[in-house]
């Protein structure tokens, strides 16, 4: 549901299908690290790896992430786990204002993109247990499809972002009311998309209806619905305690969800959820507000707290939700975008400094998100945000130069 354009050099590199899009500088509260509470990332033994020193409390990173804090271009969470223990815990703002809560690690962030790697799961759960192929066609589950969708665009080409779909807009004034509601809709939506180029042949587009098409499918093979399957096929398996497809009821009443904080034409900032007459100025997601939403459309975002995304991370390397060989399926290069970044399943991947790196951001407004996966090392790092203005690109050039030693900016190349 969030903007698939994204300002910066590197886009296809660092955010692949991720639809990032950060708006204009809200002020985020003190600094304050946050010891144990709910969610908090499991510990593990320490193993003889060196923990670089740049990662540390009192490092390049954290030092580097206080600063963005103390000139207001920050609010939220960051941490850096090693092998499923915390390296680094950091917590700023505040995730509601009103009711004076304060960020801190048991929070649950609004993912937008950086949710959608799991529909890729959900799917390749269902090809492991033979319930479905990825050479299947869309017409093999579903009905209703445009004749040459359902006959010529396969699961794979969904999953890999080749369908050749072309969905039409979005209605972002929309202010849904049940989740039967935003299900009809995205779904129709969905059905409305146009095969405008050849299946299986890479483009720069990316079709929101990829993702609805995907999550459908789950629903079909599994009669439930794609919340609940995530729910309970992921989130519970990986521990996810903190995380769900929260609707809005919830968002204003849960004191564990950080509210977004939407900056507007005139510079003053609201919290976009208690504000749903309000819009974004920023070109990039232009008249949208994330509070619209009764519940994340089918495929899409979810709230998760930093640990719990540690959780999800050991889980796709450990054959919790994924047997191995699955997992290599998620998460092998696919699509060549760069000299060495690659689309996979739902997840841009890239070579950096020797290694690889899986990674995930979105953004709506108010919203900022992302997560990395260096799987030779047993390295995570997350950061979520709930203010406008986040410079998330930024920091996540800071956060892989703090891990890996690779410059900032750079290591995988456009």
């Amino acid at each position: 549901m969030d903007s698939d354009s994204v300002r910066g050099v590197d886009r296809r590199r660092l955010l692949g299908w991720s639809g990032l899009a950060a708006a204009g500088v809200v002020a985020a509260g003190a600094s304050s690290l946050v010891g144990a509470q709910p969610g908090r990332a499991d510990s593990a033994p320490t193993d003889d790896d060196p923990i670089p020193p740049d990662t540390l409390p009192g490092g390049a990173y954290d030092r580097y992430v206080a600063k963005l804090a103390a000139e207001g271009k920050f609010s939220g969470v960051v941490l850096l786990a090693h092998q499923g223990r915390t390296v680094l815990s950091r917590s700023y703002g505040m995730a509601d204002e009103e009711k004076g809560i304060a960020n801190h690690e048991g929070t649950a962030f609004s993912l937008s993109s950086a949710g959608k790697p799991f529909y890729a799961v959900a799917i390749l759960q269902l090809a492991q247990q033979g319930k479905m192929k990825l050479s299947d066609t869309v017409g093999t589950h579903l009905e209703g499809f445009a004749k040459e969708i359902a006959e010529q665009v396969t699961i794979h080409h969904l999953l890999s972002g080749t369908s050749g779909l072309d969905s039409p807009d979005e209605d972002v004034q929309r202010v849904f009311q049940s989740r039967d509601e935003v299900h009809e809709y995205y779904e129709q939506r969905a059905r409305q998309a146009k095969l405008v180029g050849v299946p299986g042949v890479p483009d720069t587009a990316h079709a929101e209806a990829e993702v609805t098409i995907s999550a459908l499918v789950v629903e079909a093979v599994t009669g439930k619905t794609y919340w609940d399957y995530v729910q309970e096929n992921i989130f519970k398996r990986c521990g996810m305690t903190g995380s769900a497809f929260y609707t809005r009821p919830q968002w204003l009443t849960d004191e564990h969800i950080a509210h977004p904080y939407m900056t507007l034409a005139d510079g003053s900032v609201v919290d976009a959820v208690r504000n749903l007459d309000k819009s974004s100025p920023d070109p990039n997601v232009l008249g949208k507000n994330p509070g619209r939403a009764f519940i994340d459309a089918p495929g899409d975002g979810g709230f998760a707290t930093a640990p719990d995304l540690v959780r999800f991370a050991r889980a796709l390397g450990d054959g919790t939700v994924l047997d191995r060989p699955w997992a290599d399926v998620l998460t092998a290069a696919k699509i060549p975008h760069g000299p060495a970044s690659f689309g996979a399943y739902g997840i841009p991947v890239s070579i950096v400094n020797g290694q690889w790196m899986y990674q995930r951001a979105g953004g709506n407004p108010g919203v900022s998100a992302n997560w990395d996966i260096y799987p030779y090392t047993g390295w995570v790092g997350v950061i979520l945000g709930n203010c406008d203005g986040v410079p998330l690109q930024e920091m996540i050039g800071q956060e892989m130069q703090a891990i890996t030693g690779a410059p900032a900016g750079g290591g995988s190349g456009g």
